[in-house]
């Protein structure tokens, strides 16, 4: 006779599909690294076979595994279906979905999730507002929004920071540039493209650059953009080295404008983050961050 499987254990394992390491996935269900590792085990033992294959890079399925994610996703999509029947005459009531999102994120991150959010609840009305991060962090402190999503800070006062996605900034430069970069220390000598100041994508690159020997600001060479597709399109166009985010990257390359540079002994990494208010969310914007939490999105 099989063993019934827990559903939690399931909801586990597609956290740690859709994220790849065990300490991405514990962040997002918000469980310690040992009991995501004991839930996977038990999940093994439960169906019989081998679910995820171990390595230095994180985690992936094995084929068993693959199914069983595949199937545990359309159990996650009827479970919401069932959800918005349920909750739907409750919609007006909780009203309007107000988010504040860094522009990253906003461009390449927050469509899928809204797009869930939309399908389960389709009377509620949608405002997003796009800045850097310095500027989400002032809008969800001061009220005027109840939820943000951020990159790149550390702390930010009278507020709450609370992981959501990893991610990873990526060195590029267009397909025909004639900038030539081989070495991390090579990037002393060709021109980078800066986000603004108050981005977030610019504190990480610029931390990580300077804990390896380069500037950790722009100079005379460098060129500062206010978006992350001007400074693509600066990248493509040869004007100097960009780091863009691996979930704006696929389209990049998929297009042949961009290629990434191999070889550096450069690894620049960050969190995306739930901007929270210090008391708790309350209607629209308590049922995104459940939902976005629950089912993150996985870059193209």
């Amino acid at each position: 006779m099989r063993v019934p499987l827990d559903p939690q254990l399931v909801i586990t394992f597609l956290a740690v599909v859709q994220h790849g390491r065990i300490s991405a996935a514990a962040r997002a269900v918000h469980l310690s690294q040992p009991a995501v590792t004991a839930r996977m085990r038990k999940l093994e033992q439960d169906v019989g076979v081998p679910l995820l294959v171990r390595s230095v890079r994180g985690v992936s399925p094995t084929p068993a595994g693959e199914r069983l994610a595949a199937r545990a996703r359309e159990l996650q999509d009827l479970l919401d279906e069932i959800a918005g029947d349920v909750t739907s005459d409750g919609e007006v009531a909780a009203g309007p979905l107000q988010l504040a999102a860094s522009t990253t994120i906003a461009d390449h991150v927050v469509p899928g999730a809204l797009a869930r959010f939309r399908a389960r609840y389709p009377s509620v009305e949608i405002e997003m507002k796009v800045g850097n991060t310095a500027e989400i962090v002032d809008l969800v402190r001061s009220g005027r929004f109840p939820l943000g999503l951020v990159e790149g800070t550390r702390r930010a006062a009278g507020m709450r920071l609370a992981p959501w996605l990893d991610d990873a900034l990526v060195p590029v430069v267009g397909t025909n540039s004639e900038w030539r970069v081989r070495r991390t220390e090579d990037l002393a000598k060709v021109p980078i493209l800066w986000r603004e100041h108050g981005s977030g994508t610019r504190a990480v690159v610029a931390r990580a650059l300077r804990a390896a020997g380069v500037r950790g600001a722009p100079s005379g060479l460098d060129v500062v953009l206010g978006t992350s597709s001007a400074i693509a399109s600066a990248a493509a166009a040869g004007m100097g080295v960009a780091f863009l985010s691996r979930w704006a990257l696929g389209p990049e390359l998929a297009s042949g404008r961009l290629k990434p540079i191999p070889g550096l002994d450069l690894t620049i990494t960050r969190t995306f983050q739930w901007a929270l208010p210090a008391g708790a969310l309350t209607g629209s914007a308590a049922r995104f961050h459940a939902l976005a939490t629950q089912n993150p999105p996985v870059p193209l």
